[in-house]
């Protein structure tokens, strides 16, 4: 019997189900789906309206989306406006990703407890949680978009497939169920077209779904239509009374993919730019836009992909007990290179350098796919306005056109 990886587990070929032709949903439908991974164990987590962004939070009703929301941005600007319609997925890439959901910015890996003399150290439970953390259950994530779908498909790379797997990732990212979403409305930072991973979630072994919605708004009547990417997927929409997708909603979906694909608000040139990025080590161009960085992290802590961390150790006042937490770093930290000796990157020209090479450059090498998935948060949520997309055409003699902030 043959094997194939999806990117986080060994699947057997002969246990992967026949393509089942797409359905359509009603809101009713998708309260139903809700319903249902609920009722099977899972945490539901999703877009919600949150201080002024669209933020990942547990989801129970309808009541909980962003129904009606969507979003402007551009570099450095960030603002929710009012749809002229019900739209539940109207928006662009949230300020957040799947990351904080399977990567936490701060994780326990062990408490320790000193007791009459002796330090005892509690075990990590079969889900790969100490018993701190343990008892939250599955995650089943909704309104995943393409961007970050293949976002979660380069940490399945990156986190499962080193000699030593991350054990917390893989145990919450093994049980997890993910519902993507097709991006209808993108917004001036994005650039997934230019990158191949978006907008339309296309699943597969690259980035794997377990159900993907396209919303469908037209005449007054609110539907999504549904592909299957999984057993598991199937499972859940037999539950659920969703009919078999007619062609004029097919077609709908396809036009809905098309249109949003030709509205991209960057772009992003990836012809010989990883050689480009090697062979311009000494130019100028670093010079300006460390002139302009604040090595704030902000790029770092929004980007989908990035995973770099570093660990705290800490103690209670009584001396009693100690737990040590992995929690994010950013390479952008003047201390992240820190080595006996000094820093090895102790300039923001050298950290932005890095950052930038790495994510567009040699994290192929070393990887085999790009760090960069296109979602544009980067752009949006830099004070400093800098622009990566902007930042690689420089390095090729591009002029950029005027932006609006």
């Amino acid at each position: 019997m043959t094997e194939e990886f999806d990117g986080t587990r060994s699947v057997d070929a002969e246990s992967i189900p026949q393509p089942i032709p797409p359905r359509t949903l009603d809101t009713t439908g998708l309260q139903a789906l809700i319903d249902a991974l609920a009722w099977r164990g899972y945490t539901v987590i999703g877009p919600t309206v949150s201080g002024g962004a669209i933020v990942n939070a547990p989801i129970r009703t309808l009541d909980d989306l962003p129904r009606g929301w969507g979003d402007a941005q551009e570099a450095a600007h960030y603002r929710l406006r009012r749809r002229d319609d019900d739209a539940f997925f109207g928006f662009a890439a949230g300020a957040q990703s799947a990351k904080p959901v399977f990567f936490p910015t701060d994780e326990l890996l062990w408490r320790g407890r000193r007791t009459r003399g002796e330090f005892t150290v509690e075990p990590e439970s079969d889900d790969g949680s100490t018993a701190a953390t343990a008892g939250q259950g599955p995650y089943a994530l909704l309104g995943v978009r393409s961007c970050d779908l293949h976002a979660i498909a380069i940490h399945d790379r990156v986190l499962t497939g080193r000699v030593q797997a991350d054990a917390h990732y893989t145990a919450r990212r093994e049980e997890a169920f993910v519902v993507s979403v097709s991006c209808t409305d993108p917004g001036g930072t994005c650039f997934c077209v230019s990158m191949g991973t978006g907008p339309r979630p296309e699943g597969g072994a690259r980035a794997r779904f377990d159900l993907s919605l396209t919303e469908l708004l037209d005449g007054g009547v609110h539907r999504f239509v549904v592909e299957v990417g999984s057993e598991r997927g199937a499972d859940v929409l037999s539950d659920i009374s969703a009919l078999p997708a007619p062609i004029d909603d097919l077609a709908a979906a396809d036009g809905v993919a098309t249109s949003a694909a030709g509205r991209m608000g960057r772009t992003l040139d990836t012809d010989g730019l990883k050689e480009l990025l090697y062979t311009s080590v000494e130019s100028p161009r670093w010079d300006d836009v460390a002139s302009r960085c604040l090595a704030c992290t902000n790029c770092t802590m929004v980007c989908p992909t990035c995973f770099c961390t570093t660990v705290h150790d800490v103690s209670d006042l009584t001396g009693e007990v100690a737990e040590r937490h992995r929690v994010w770093d950013s390479c952008f930290d003047s201390d992240f290179s820190y080595i006996h000796g000094g820093t090895v990157r102790d300039s923001t020209k050298s950290r932005y350098r890095q950052w930038m090479t790495h994510k567009l450059g040699s994290w192929i090498d070393q990887f085999g796919t790009s760090g960069c998935v296109g979602c544009g948060r980067c752009i949006t949520w830099c004070p400093a306005a800098i622009d990566i997309t902007a930042e690689a055409a420089a390095l090729r003699g591009v002029p950029q056109p005027a932006r609006p902030f």
